[in-house]
């Protein structure tokens, strides 16, 4: 039975940002054909219009032009450490060659054939590099930082980005499709502790401001330390029998009820907040805030396209509340483990055996009407 996403109907879920669509390009789309309207409802002459559209375009292109050159004059000092001692590939770091180099041959063309008589060339060039390097002194190129972030996300040059798939090639890829025979073999020795086999999954826990608690009993006093699980040794990365091993925990509700789970701190967060607390990082709270949200993000979707942990996980992600709020974060984990338990309860009732025939998809659905009162079967074989 496919499930919905773990977080449609926790309030948390609001706070994990969405990848960004196309709506920006969309806009200038919309902006480009109102503009147009309005220059065409104006009256105003083809070839006047046309001369003060091209020198526009002139005016970019030389900024870009300019622009180029500048880094270039810093480029010419790192070309056997950046650029392979290649002046040409710092040359086309530099610059665009491509479109604006074209664009800047056929806007010149264009501008000299429309230029009037009488009005020099060279006065008109001079005036539009002499506003852009106005524009370049002054710092008002620089994308703002919706640009900045949309750049990085779209490159996947964020720091959350590279902690996400660290922390999944050099950890989760090889415990989780361990976990649930590690908790098959728990539960026969101790089968009256994880009763629930919905809930043998690692519970990983994501708090926004990335304060990670190295003893979770000091997190919530409702969460205990009960034992750890069976041990995985593998050889890795040089290190002989490198031991893997997951802890368990009770988690006690509101009506003193007790709950049992796998649970642990997804350990990149530490970085992100020591890096916030280091000068020489330059990576204020707020950056920490919106890096442990892509985190989130992006190892949800890392995780959702791996078939080898599918199942074996589940991402708790969480806002820590005021310090009067001192159980926060079981509420929030047993908010998951009910929420498993509701999810999964009709795949396990019974212990039934999954039927590929019976499953529905969505392209296969068919209205059936009888054409008797009495209640009948839906499936035709029967």
């Amino acid at each position: 039975m496919s499930q919905e996403p773990q977080w449609l109907s926790h309030p948390t879920a609001l706070l994990i940002p969405k990848a960004r669509g196309g709506r920006a390009q969309h806009a200038v789309y919309l902006l480009l054909a109102l503009c147009a309207a309005v220059l065409y409802l104006a009256g105003e002459p083809l070839v006047p219009s046309a001369r003060s559209l091209i020198s526009h375009f002139m005016a970019l292109q030389i900024g870009v032009l300019l622009k180029g050159t500048c880094y270039l004059a810093e480029e010419i000092f790192h070309l056997q450490s950046r650029h392979h001692g290649s002046f040409w590939r710092a040359l086309s770091a530099c610059f665009p060659l491509r479109w604006h180099g074209l664009m800047l041959l056929v806007c010149g063309s264009a501008y000299v054939a429309l230029l009037e008589d009488g009005q020099p060339l060279g006065l008109h060039l001079g005036l539009a590099s002499l506003c852009q390097l106005l524009i370049l002194a002054l710092g008002l190129h620089k994308p703002s930082a919706v640009e900045m972030s949309e750049m990085s996300e779209r490159s996947k040059q964020n720091v959350a980005h590279g902690l996400a798939w660290s922390y999944y090639v050099g950890y989760l890829k090889i415990v989780l499709p361990r976990v649930k025979k590690s908790m098959e073999e728990f539960s026969r020795a101790n089968p009256n502790v994880l009763a629930r086999r919905e809930t043998w999954k690692l519970h990983i826990l994501v708090p926004l401001s990335c304060d990670v608690y190295d003893d979770l009993e000091k997190a919530d006093s409702n969460i205990q330390y009960l034992m750890d699980l069976p041990e995985t040794t593998l050889t890795r990365a040089g290190t002989k029998k490198r031991v893997y091993k997951h802890s368990l925990y009770t988690i006690r509700d509101e009506g003193n009820k007790l709950w049992h789970c796998a649970v642990e701190y997804a350990t990149p967060l530490q970085s992100l907040y020591a890096m916030s607390q280091d000068e020489y990082a330059a990576f204020s709270r707020e950056d920490r805030l919106e890096q442990a949200k892509l985190f989130y993000r992006t190892l949800e979707e890392i995780l959702k396209g791996s078939k080898e942990c599918a199942g074996t996980y589940r991402l708790i992600v969480y806002e820590e509340s005021g310090e009067a709020e001192t159980h926060s974060l079981s509420r929030d984990i047993l908010w998951h483990l009910r929420q498993q338990c509701h999810e999964e309860y009709t795949v396990y009732e019974g212990n039934q055996p999954h039927n590929p025939s019976t499953t529905l998809h969505s392209t296969e659905l068919n209205l059936q009407i009888s054409e008797s009162d009495l209640p009948q079967p839906l499936r035709s074989d029967c």
